[in-house]
């Protein structure tokens, strides 16, 4: 499924369908994934073996969830340092309140929802309303979340229920349930972005706020709301960890911070906010999964998998940044020779 980049006539008059072309972020993402498998099959057949697969695909899943919220938040020019504190939350509310009985799961998984819904509003007001800094702002959640996190599970881990575990671990027609999971998210966001009034709104937003405000719509609450379903996201990355995870830590969504911004940069979505690449963001997170199983194939300690990650997120900050220098360079041409034909 190719995700295309959608250009309008130059007279400004609507969509010209055929000139239609894929996202550079789309065309990026792909050749650097094609060609990390081809390096795999060469040097280190085991990681793209049916059995490596198996055991990596859910935590692809994992990150390619976590990664779609995250983006939601960059659109609008944020960042949501909160993920940790939310998917750990999810975590131990599943695993502790559930106490391993299948009967009060349903429970513990709407009061994980309830929870996330919280912080996101909290975090949405907070950056969104009253125009706090989206980095201290979610860096106070963080916080704030853990102290629940800790109060839930006094930092014991424990094992889930065997329905979730069931459910979370558990695959369908072959294929591994937390996949589908992401993959029917993953359709549902690309639906309402790109395909809603509401989704183009909220891409329009982030392009450029003080025009949005200009042309009427509700800034702040569109900004809002992207905490609050980023959230959402997190908690369904949360509950599905404590099924496919034994027995879960108290930590589980520290290691998935990086990767969520990295899968968001290398998909192709500005730091300063505008258009999301649902799909991209998807293939990006199988990507840097892959990187890693590549990473330990041949023999590098689990220990550097940060920097990996790390170097992964400097790539994609590279290769776009040049798109943004190009674009800014044509922009400051543009004008220059606008304002000359003005003169004359």
């Amino acid at each position: 499924m190719a995700q295309y980049q959608q250009i309008a006539g130059q007279d400004g008059s609507g969509l010209d369908l055929r000139s239609l072309k894929p996202a550079r972020g789309f065309v990026t993402v792909v050749i650097s994934t094609m060609a990390l498998v081809a390096v795999c099959a060469i040097f280190a057949p085991s990681a793209i073996s049916a059995g490596g697969l198996a055991g990596s695909l859910p935590f692809a899943a994992i990150i390619a969830i976590v990664g779609l919220g995250q983006m939601l938040v960059v659109q609008q020019g944020g960042f949501d340092l909160s993920l940790a504190g939310g998917v750990s939350l999810a975590v131990v509310i599943t695993t502790h309140m559930s106490g391993g009985d299948d009967a009060q799961l349903l429970g513990s998984i709407a009061f994980a929802f309830g929870c996330a819904v919280v912080a996101g509003v909290v975090n949405g007001v907070l950056v969104g309303v009253l125009r706090l800094n989206a980095i201290v702002a979610t860096i106070g959640m963080n916080a704030l979340l853990y102290g629940a996190v800790f109060a839930v599970s006094g930092g014991v881990p424990r094992i889930t229920t065997p329905l979730m575990s069931q459910i979370a671990a558990g695959k369908t027609l072959g294929i591994p349930n937390s996949v589908l999971f992401a993959l029917g998210i993953m359709l549902l966001v690309s639906f309402v972005l790109k395909k809603t009034v509401i989704g183009r709104r909220f891409e329009a937003i982030g392009a450029n706020p003080a025009a949005a405000h200009a042309a009427g719509l509700k800034v702040q609450l569109y900004q809002a709301m992207a905490y609050v379903f980023a959230q959402l996201h997190y908690c369904v990355a949360g509950i599905l960890i404590s099924g496919i995870t034994r027995e879960p830590t108290a930590f589980q969504g520290d290691s998935l911070l990086l990767p969520s911004v990295a899968v968001v940069v290398l998909a192709g979505t500005s730091l300063l906010g505008g258009r999301g690449f649902p799909i991209s963001t998807v293939i990006a997170a199988f990507f840097l999964n892959q990187l890693s199983q590549f990473a330990l194939a041949v023999g590098v300690p689990f220990s550097a998998q940060t920097i990996i990650q790390a170097l992964a997120l400097v790539f994609g900050i590279g290769v776009y940044s040049l798109r943004w220098k190009q674009a800014a360079t044509k922009r400051a041409l543009k004008s220059k020779t606008e304002e000359t034909d003005n003169e004359v």
